[in-house]
């Protein structure tokens, strides 16, 4: 196995140099850019880095023992780990602190204040021209009409719940959330009490997902299926990195996804590069032995399949690998989603996948889009537990445990704004 790095104005030019001298095999591992060195630096553009590996034809079991050090780069390229900074996998039972909650809604209050503010500036400025000659007395008399009918909180309700619909969450969820903070008959309500009141709302709606959990004497069977192009590799090989990195686990990686060579071989690259065994299972028998030959390990990471939820065939065929794997094993099972996809297709893709089994869900490639309302649709819709989320390829990076604080701030501020709160 041959890990390098190569640097590019941009990442297509760093690409090109690593095939070039590489040869087309190579696999991407991390992306990232970083400044150049020396007293010019603070004139000239930054770089991008790559890190590549190239698996050679003889190396085909596992990375060579003396190069241990060099595989934890790999696998730790970009300065942190997936557990660091905060966002490792374990599971944590304890809560965001009570102070980053605070700052959360500081932030978020401030933002829907000024957005409500904006809009009844609009609102007076639209009067005034419709209404020139008699402006400021039609202005009045439609404040006091407004205040019989409408109060600014219930305008307010409305702000958040017209920016729930922004995120494209669901009509039916955002006024479920609205009906249950009542503020009928309660007059003068502070913003700040009405926005807590649906912040911790729409958080306990989310709930919080048990991840892997661990067995005692035998190996945690993990499963993962999905639809093509979610992206369900990459995001085994994230997980794996991270308990044979940072959790020392003693990690085995298995594929039925016979149908794509790619897959296979992505998956063998990344089994390489950590040291860890991989076996291609195609029978009931392959995948008994494995379990078996596994015994002694903590974890076997197992990819099914990708293909269409309208494929009947494939479907049952992913169907009797859990049902054989469950019967072999202690086991969990995660559904593998991309944040990209229609609403109306992911209600189709889980109601095919619940006749399988049950699960607990991944969505992938949040980078990818700036409105989250589908996670909140389809965890109301499904009851089952969100785990994990990803947010781009670099591995082990780019993945975390699912933080329903962080999302459901997301949801409430405007796509053009997040980046501001």
């Amino acid at each position: 196995m041959i890990i390098k790095k190569f640097l590019g104005k941009t990442e297509e030019e760093a690409v090109g140099a690593a095939k070039k001298e590489l040869g087309d095999n190579v696999v991407i591992m991390n992306v990232k850019i970083v400044k150049r060195k020396g007293l010019m630096a603070l004139f000239q553009p930054k770089m991008t880095e790559i890190t590549v590996a190239l698996e050679e034809e003889k190396d085909t079991k596992s990375f060579p023992r003396a190069n241990a050090g060099s595989v934890r780069g790999a696998v730790l390229q970009g300065g942190r780990s997936v557990a660091g900074g905060g966002n490792s996998l374990r599971q944590d039972d304890s809560l965001e602190d009570r102070a980053s909650i605070e700052q959360k809604l500081d932030n978020l209050q401030s933002l829907l204040v000024s957005r409500f503010q904006q809009s009844e500036s609009e609102r007076r400025e639209l009067v005034a021209e419709e209404e020139a000659p008699d402006a400021e007395e039609a202005l009045q008399e439609e404040e006091a009409e407004e205040r019989e009918e409408v109060t600014q909180q219930q305008r307010f309700m409305k702000l958040l719940y017209n920016t729930m619909l922004e995120s494209e969450v669901d009509e039916k969820y955002a006024n479920q959330i609205v009906d249950e903070v009542d503020v009928t008959g309660q007059s003068n309500l502070p913003f700040d009490y009405i926005l807590g009141n649906v912040y911790q709302k729409m958080i306990l709606k989310f709930g919080r997902a048990e991840g892997i959990t661990q067995t005692e004497g035998h190996p945690r069977i993990v499963i993962f299926m999905g639809p093509t192009g979610v992206g369900k590799t990459t995001t085994i090989a994230k997980i794996a990195s991270n308990y044979v990195v940072e959790e020392k686990r003693k990690v085995a990686l298995l594929t039925a996804d016979t149908y794509r060579i790619a897959a296979v071989d992505q998956l063998r690259t990344y089994a390489n590069i950590l040291e860890v065994p991989f076996r291609v299972i195609y029978s009931e028998d392959d995948t008994k032995e494995a379990i078996e030959e596994f015994g002694d390990y903590d974890y076997i990471f197992v990819d099914t399949a990708g293909h269409s939820h309208q494929n009947e065939e494939q479907l049952g065929h992913t169907k009797n690998l859990v049902e054989i794997l469950q019967e072999n094993g202690d086991s969990q099972v995660f559904l593998v989603l991309s944040a990209t996809t229609k609403y109306r297709d992911l209600l189709k893709i889980v109601s095919r996948y619940n006749q399988i089994t049950d699960f607990q869900l991944i969505f992938t490639k949040l980078d990818e889009t700036e409105v989250l309302g589908n996670l909140l649709n389809l965890k109301l819709y499904t009851d089952k537990p969100i785990a994990f989320v990803t947010y781009g390829q670099n591995v082990p990076n780019d993945i975390e445990l699912f933080n329903p604080q962080k999302t459901v701030k997301q949801i409430l501020s405007k796509k053009q704004e997040r980046s501001e709160t």
